[in-house]
This record gives structure tokens, sequence and C-alpha cells, in this order.
């Protein structure tokens, strides 16, 4: 039976032995393009079970019209996604500076470090890029506010917005390392 056969025939009737057949094709190919990408064999085998869970939670098998190109674009998103994760977790994330009436009174005392560590390293961004995050993140101005405001393009707005950011999160980052 084809790999197609066997994705539309699992959207028939759910049996697990057709994704069975498919894990058996193409596990070693799923596992080898994880081991690429994550170089960890633990996370690697994890990744494996995410990408036939996807396919057993596909809604329509028509969906699938080449399994094995469709299996290698899901393993890379999938590994594409958990390096995001890690690279997130080990970044300071300027977004989620929030206060909330929830956190507890360390964290609180974190993040007003933190935000005031934001203040002394917001001038030393270049111009435009300094002029629009404290546009938007300070004064709550919308992008076409700032585009109107400033005369710059909203492409040009989003990207001193989204350069602006990344410039702080390395100072930010090699300020706290250096402490």
């Amino acid at each position: 039976m084809s790999d197609e056969q066997l994705v539309l025939q699992y959207g028939q009737s759910q049996d697990k032995a057709y994704i069975g057949e498919l894990y058996v094709r193409y596990s070693a190919l799923v596992l080898g393009a994880s081991l690429k990408y994550l170089q960890h064999k633990s996370e690697a085998q994890d990744n494996l079970m995410k990408v036939f869970e996807k396919l057993m939670n596909l809604k329509q098998s028509s969906e699938v019209k080449n399994v094995k190109a469709w299996l290698y674009q899901i393993t890379k998103n999938e590994c594409l996604m958990t390096l995001r994760k890690k690279k997130r977790t080990t970044h300071t994330e300027i977004e989620n500076l929030e206060i909330t009436q929830e956190n507890h009174t360390e964290e609180l005392e974190d993040k007003e470090r933190l935000l005031a560590l934001l203040e002394e390293l917001i001038p030393h961004l270049k111009g435009s890029q300094r002029l629009c995050i404290e546009l938007f993140f300070l004064n709550k101005k919308s992008y076409a506010e700032i585009a109107e405001q400033t005369q710059f393009s909203l492409k040009e707005v989003k990207s001193n917005i989204q350069n602006g950011k990344r410039n702080l999160e390395i100072m930010m980052n090699k300020s706290l390392s250096q402490r």
C-alpha cells in the first residue's frame, strides 16, 4: 500500500495500524532529521513522537499529498520551534515585563530592576529605534499613530521597533551578564 493510501485509510478508519506502518517506514528519517537539528538524542526522540502525533491528529487526510515530504517539513518545523523555545528561555524577553497584580514581591523587584535597566539602556538606541520604542512601549501608541507622528512608513515603524527590541535585549543580556 502506498504512503498516501495509508494516510487516507487512517483518515477513514482511525486505525492506528496505518500510522504504525508509516512509523516503520519513516521513523529513521524523522529521528535522523531531528538529531541533525536538535543534536540531543532525547529531544530528537521526543520530536519523533510529536511528528507522528501530528500525523494522527490530522483532521483531513487529504491535506497530505506526499507523506515523506510532509513528515520532513513537520519534523523541521517542530525542531525549529523547539530551538526557538530554548533560545527564548535563555534570553530576557522585553515583552514579558508587564507588571501584574498577581506577581509576588520578589518578582516585582526583579521586574522593576529590569525596567530600570531598560530605561537606562533606551537612550543608547539609534535615534529612530529609540523614538519608536518610546512611543510604542512607554506612550502606548499604535504603529499607525507612530507613523503619523514621525512621518515614518508603517514598515519603518515596525522595523525600528523590532530592531530596537532586539538591540535592547542584546544590551540587557550583556549588562546582566556583567553584574
